[in-house]
C-alpha cells in the first residue's frame, strides 16, 4: 500500500512556512548523467554494451575533393572543404540558414533549413569548414542541404579509416557516440570467449580483431563485404551472438527439465470417453501429436511444448485430449485464447464435449458483469471446475487455481512473455512472496505444465534459432472432407463483379465474409471501411440479410451477431479481423477480403482459413488498390500460389524478417541484431552444434560468453 503522505510539522505551520517541494532536494542532473540515461535507453549500460555496438553504416571521410570535381560527379555524397565567404539568415521563401564556402576552384552553397543560433555564429566569414553531403546542382549553382560539417585549421589531418555511423537515439550525436565507445574500447577485457583450436576449427576470426574492424575498418577494406555483412568480421560477430542465443536457450531448457511438476500420467475413464465420443477420427498427424505430448505430461518436470498446426488441422481437439489427461490425473487444466470471440469458440465447442462427460468448464472473460466473474472464480478457486477457459482475465491477481496441473496457450505469438508467465505463476506455492510474482526464479512449489498452440507455422530455422527451448509438434495434415480454397486478386475497379458474385452464393444457399481493415473513416489511408461497406452490401443487396461485427462493439452484441451468423440467418457476415481466428461455420464458403494489400501474410492466410471447412468449394476473393507496392505484390502473389502455411510461412520471414514476424516472442530484448535468418542459416547449424558440445563440459566457456553477449538480459526467455 502508499506510504502516508508526510504533514507539514506543527512548528512549521505555526511560522507560516509551507513544506518543502521535493524537487528542490533532488538536484539537477548533469549533462553527463544526462548523456548517461540516453546511452541507457539503447540498452547501453557497460562498456561491453559500447564495445558490441557495431556501426549501421560507413562513410567515407578519408579524401577532400575540390568543390569543381565535386560537381562535376552528379548527385552523389562527396567531401569538400573551404572557407565561407558568406552566411545570411534568410527568410524567404522560409526562414534558413544559407552560407557560401569556396575554395580555389570555386564556390559551394549549404542551405540549413532547420538550424540554431550557435550554427551562425559558428558558420561565420573566413572560418575554414570541411563539408560532407549530397552535392546537386540548384539555381545558384553547386549546393548541399542539410550537410555535415567541421570547423578545421588549415592542414588538418583526414582519418585513416572510414567513419563508423552508429544507431542513436534522441539527444545522442555521432560525435558523442564515437567518444563514448573509442573510451569503452580502451577499458574492456578483450579475452577471447572461445579458445584458439576452436576458432581455428571453425574458421573463425579473433573477437579483439573483429570487433576493432568493425568499429574502425581501414581505407582498403572490402566494402561491400562490409555493407553485405559478410566480412569475416561481421561473421564472427554473427556467430557470437547466434551462440550466445543457442546457449541461453538451451540452458533455459536445462533449468526447467530442473524443476518439479506434477506427472499426469493417468489416461482415464474422462480420456478415453472424450475420444469415443467425437464425431470423427484423430487424423494420424494428430494421434502422432497427442502421443509427444501424453508421454510429456507423464514427467515430473514441466512439459513445454508448442503445437504448430496450418489453420483447420485439428489443434483444439488435441488440446482438448490433453486436458482431459489433466482432468484424470485430478487436476485442473487451462486454455487462454487472445480473443474473446475465438475464447467463446472454444467454450462453446470444448463444454459440448466436456460437460456430458461431467466435468464442469467454467468461463472467465473481462466482459463478464462481476456477479458472473465472482461466480467463476468461486468455481476455479474451489476446484468444481476442472476446465477453465477465457481470455487475459485469467491472469488477474484474484483468479486462484486449487490445483493447476496443464496451461494451454492459444495464438501464444499474440501474448507477450510477462502475460505467458503470470498465468503459468497461478501454481505458485502459497508461501511465495507475492511480489515475486514476476520474478521467473522466485520460488515455485509446481509449475505446470504448458502447451502453446499457433496457427501460424514457423519455418525450421526460426524454430531453431527463437524456440531452441521448446519441444515442437507438427500437425501436418489436415482433416478429410476439406475442400481446396480458390485464391483470386481482383482490383476494386471491379467490385461490382465481386458484389454480383456474393448474390449468387447466397441464392445458392451458401454464406459470405466480407472483411475490411478499418472500422471508421482514415482520411490518412482512404480505406473502405467495415460500417461503409455494411451500408453499401445492405443497399447493393435488399433481399438478403447482413451482419456487422467489429471490435467496437459489445462483447454480447458481438456474440449475437456471431450466433445468428452460425445458424444461417446472415447471409453476409461484414467483419474486421475480429474473426481472424477460431471462427468455424462450415457453410462459408466465399470470402472478399477488402484492400488486401494492406494485411500481412499471416493475416491472410489465418482469414482465408474461415472458408473452406465445409463439403462446398470454396474461394476467398483479395480485393486491391491499384498501383500496388513491391511488398504487396509478393503477398498477394503468394496467396494465389499456395495454401500450405508451412510455405507461407517462410515468404513472410522473408519478407518481414523474424523480429516482426514473432511478435510478442520478443518483447523486452531483441534477440538477434546482427544475423539475418534468411542469408545465415549456416551459421545458425554451427551454433547450435557448438552449444551442444559447450554445455556438456566447458561450464566457464559457457558462463564467459553469455555474460559478454546477454548480461543480465536471460530471464525473459525461461517462459
Amino acid at each position: 500500500m502508499p506510504a502516508p503522505k508526510k504533514k507539514a510539522s506543527a512548528d512549521s505551520t505555526k511560522e507560516g512556512k509551507a513544506p518543502a517541494k521535493a524537487s528542490k532536494s533532488a538536484p539537477p542532473l548533469s549533462n553527463a548523467q544526462k548523456a548517461q540515461n540516453k546511452l541507457a535507453k539503447l540498452g547501453l549500460r557497460s562498456d561491453m554494451d559500447l564495445a558490441l555496438h557495431l556501426p549501421l553504416r560507413y562513410e567515407d571521410e578519408t579524401q577532400v575533393m575540390s568543390i569543381h570535381d565535386a560537381s562535376l560527379r552528379g548527385t552523389q555524397v562527396v567531401q569538400v572543404e573551404g572557407i565561407v565567404s558568406k552566411s545570411d539568415i534568410q527568410f524567404r521563401p522560409r526562414r534558413q540558414l544559407v552560407v557560401t564556402i569556396a575554395d580555389d576552384s570555386g564556390p559551394l552553397v549549404m542551405r540549413f533549413l532547420n538550424f540554431y543560433g550557435s550554427q551562425a555564429k559558428q558558420l561565420s566569414e573566413g572560418v575554414r569548414v570541411r563539408v560532407r553531403g549530397e552535392l546537386r546542382h540548384g539555381f545558384f549553382g553547386a549546393e548541399m542541404v542539410h550537410p555535415t560539417y567541421k570547423v578545421v585549421l588549415e592542414g588538418a589531418p583526414l582519418p585513416t579509416a572510414l567513419t563508423p555511423v552508429y544507431p542513436a537515439g534522441e539527444g545522442l550525436s555521432q560525435a558523442y557516440l564515437r567518444k563514448a565507445i573509442g573510451g569503452a574500447l580502451s577499458r574492456i577485457n578483450w579475452r577471447d570467449t572461445l579458445p584458439p583450436a576452436m576458432l581455428e576449427e571453425l574458421k573463425l576470426g579473433g573477437f579483439e580483431s573483429s570487433v576493432r574492424l568493425l568499429h574502425n575498418p581501414p581505407t582498403d577494406v572490402d566494402e561491400y563485404a562490409l555493407e553485405e555483412r559478410s566480412h569475416p568480421a561481421w561473421i564472427r560477430m554473427k556467430f557470437d551472438e547466434l551462440l550466445a542465443q543457442q546457449l541461453s536457450l538451451k540452458r533455459a531448457q536445462a533449468a526447467r527439465r530442473a524443476r518439479n511438476a506434477s506427472a499426469l500420467p493417468t489416461i482415464g475413464k474422462i480420456s478415453k470417453a472424450f475420444i469415443k465420443q467425437l464425431p470423427f477420427k484423430l487424423t494420424g498427424a494428430q494421434q502422432r501429436v497427442l502421443e509427444e505430448i501424453r508421454h510429456d505430461l507423464q514427467e515430473s518436470f514441466p512439459m513445454q511444448r508448442l503445437l504448430q498446426g496450418d489453420v483447420g488441422s485439428g489443434k483444439t481437439v488435441v488440446a482438448a485430449v490433453a486436458a482431459a489427461q489433466a482432468i484424470d490425473s485430478g487436476f485442473q487444466a487451462v486454455l487462454m485464447a487472445p480473443t474473446e470471440i475465438l475464447a467463446d469458440q472454444h467454450f462453446r465447442k470444448i463444454a459440448a464435449w466436456m460437460e456430458p462427460l461431467g466435468v464442469k468448464v467454467a468461463w472467465l472473460t473481462g466482459s463478464l458483469k462481476k456477479k458472473e466473474k465472482a461466480e467463476a472464480n468461486a468455481l476455479i478457486e474451489s476446484g468444481e471446475a476442472r476446465l477453465v477457459i477465457g481470455t487475459h482475465a485469467l491472469i488477474q491477481d484474484n483468479v486462484q487455481f486449487q490445483k493447476l496441473g496443464l496451461v494451454i496457450v492459444d495464438e501464444q505469438h499474440r501474448f507477450g512473455v510477462g502475460q505467458r508467465l503470470a498465468l503459468r505463476n497461478k501454481a505458485r506455492d502459497d508461501t511465495a512472496d507475492s511480489a515475486d510474482s514476476a520474478d521467473i526464479n522466485a520460488p515455485l512449489q509446481t509449475v505446470p505444465h504448458q502447451l502453446m498452440m499457433s496457427a501460424t507455422p514457423i519455418p525450421r530455422t526460426l524454430a531453431m534459432t527463437y524456440y531452441a527451448d521448446l519441444e515442437v509438434s507438427v500437425i501436418d495434415e489436415l482433416p478429410p472432407g476439406r475442400t481446396p480454397i480458390v485464391t483470386r486478386t481482383i482490383d476494386q475497379n471491379r467490385r461490382e463483379e465481386v458484389i454480383a458474385r456474393v448474390h449468387a452464393n447466397a441464392l445458392e444457399g451458401r454464406q459470405v465474409y466480407w472483411v475490411c481493415p478499418l472500422i471508421e473513416e482514415s482520411e490518412a489511408l482512404q480505406l473502405q471501411t467495415a460500417t461503409d461497406t455494411y451500408s453499401m452490401l445492405a443497399e447493393a443487396l435488399p433481399d438478403l440479410r447482413i451482419g456487422l461485427v467489429h471490435g467496437r462493439l459489445k462483447q454480447a452484441e458481438k456474440q449475437d451477431v456471431m450466433d445468428a451468423f452460425s445458424r444461417g440467418e446472415i447471409h453476409v457476415l461484414v467483419a474486421t479481423t475480429v474473426i481472424e481466428v477460431g471462427v468455424d461455420v462450415p457453410n462459408a464458403s466465399l470470402m472478399v477480403i477488402e484492400h488486401a494489400e494492406r494485411f500481412g501474410l499471416s493475416q491472410l492466410h489465418q482469414l482465408r482459413g474461415r472458408v473452406g471447412r465445409g463439403a462446398a468449394a470454396s474461394a476467398c476473393i483479395l480485393l486491391y488498390q491499384s498501383p500496388l507496392g513491391g511488398t504487396a505484390k509478393q503477398r498477394l502473389m503468394t496467396m494465389r500460389e499456395t495454401a500450405d502455411g508451412f510455405e507461407i510461412a517462410r515468404r513472410d520471414l522473408e519478407i518481414r524478417g523474424p523480429g516482426e514476424f514473432l511478435g510478442a516472442r520478443q518483447s523486452g530484448e531483441a534477440l538477434l541484431r546482427f544475423a539475418d535468418l534468411a542469408t545465415d542459416q549456416w551459421l545458425v547449424e554451427k551454433a547450435r552444434n557448438l552449444a551442444q558440445t559447450l554445455l556438456q563440459n566447458e561450464d566457464a566457456i559457457v558462463d564467459a560468453h553469455l555474460q559478454r553477449w546477454l548480461g543480465g538480459k536471460e530471464d525473459f526467455l525461461k517462459v
